[in-house]
């Protein structure tokens, strides 16, 4: 059974509680409940008798976890998967367009989750539960995050609550721009239990940013960061403001200019690996039916 280990060397002279200590590097304090239930907590290579043992300067501290298991099993596809990048703790995959990012009533067998299984499989980690940190809608392509085990989804998870992990997206949007820059600050809410979302001043708090990259005869290349994470966040403030996605007919996008789905493609990501302490950035161009409306000008 493989058992994930996590080792940290106390280097400031402040006495603190294991936990606290935990805390300030990232184990959330779900996690550190299933550390203490089914893991270990080691100092100086030592059993902590309890989580309110004490840790000075120059103690080692160890987390153990066992592997997870999942409570509905995720079957593996064979589906084609573009894998950006792979270490121990993350992959970075280019989702197409048109695939769901996680099974749904309607498909079990075939979502990038249930590919991202097959590749595992295929690498031998048979015992690595994988997270999507970074979920895209099933017609939106581009760059996905994903967390190879808990603790990685943890530490990202924190990333994300404080806005520091960076999400770019090129979107094509119906008309032109006032102004080149702006920022998008209405609330977004659900209307009644459908998927759908619209601006409403009961809605949840909702930031979107965007940068215009290039004007088209009849739409605009813009280039967005999310400051929030509301569902079609993206969608609905464009959409909002008069300006709604190519293809997005959800949303009141026009279907004749060259595309079939919201044209929205997750171009950049950045973020820090606390494993490698150090900023990770990774990008992805753009697919073809967005590249083809470019070239058609």
């Amino acid at each position: 059974m493989l058992i994930l280990k996590f080792t940290w060397d106390k280097q400031d002279a402040t006495p603190e509680k294991v936990r606290y200590f935990l805390q300030r590097h990232g184990v959330s304090g779900r996690l550190f409940k299933q550390v203490t239930h089914t893991g270990k907590i080691l100092i100086n290579q030592q059993f902590a008798a309890s989580t309110g043992a004490r840790v000075q300067q120059g103690d080692q501290i160890t987390i153990e976890l066992p592997p997870e298991k999942r409570a509905t099993p995720l079957k593996a596809s064979s589906g084609p998967l573009t894998v950006i990048y792979a270490d121990a703790n993350w992959l970075i995959i280019d989702k197409p367009a048109g695939l769901a990012s996680i099974p749904g009533p309607t498909n079990q067998t075939d979502t990038l989750l249930n590919r991202i299984q097959g590749w595992l499989l295929a690498q031998n980690a048979v015992e690595t539960l994988p997270h999507i940190v970074t979920r895209l809608d099933r017609f939106t392509s581009g760059l996905v995050l994903v967390a190879r085990h808990r603790f990685a989804h943890s530490l990202l998870a924190r990333q994300l609550a404080d806005q520091k992990l960076d999400k770019r997206y090129y979107a094509i949007i119906a008309g032109h721009l006032a102004t080149a820059h702006g920022l998008m600050t209405q609330p977004i809410g659900r209307v009644d239990h459908a998927i759908y979302r619209q601006v409403m001043a009961t809605g949840k708090p909702a930031k979107t940013e965007y940068w215009q990259v290039s004007a088209l005869r009849q739409a605009t290349l813009v280039s967005v960061k999310l400051l929030t994470g509301r569902t079609h966040q993206i969608r609905v403030h464009f959409s909002a403001s008069g300006h709604p996605l190519l293809g997005d007919e959800l949303y009141g996008g026009p279907m004749t200019l060259g595309i079939q789905r919201q044209a929205l493609h997750a171009y950049q990501l950045t973020f820090y690996d606390p494993f490698a302490q150090k900023k990770r950035q990774f990008t992805s161009k753009l697919p073809a039916d967005m590249q083809t409306i470019l070239n058609n000008g």
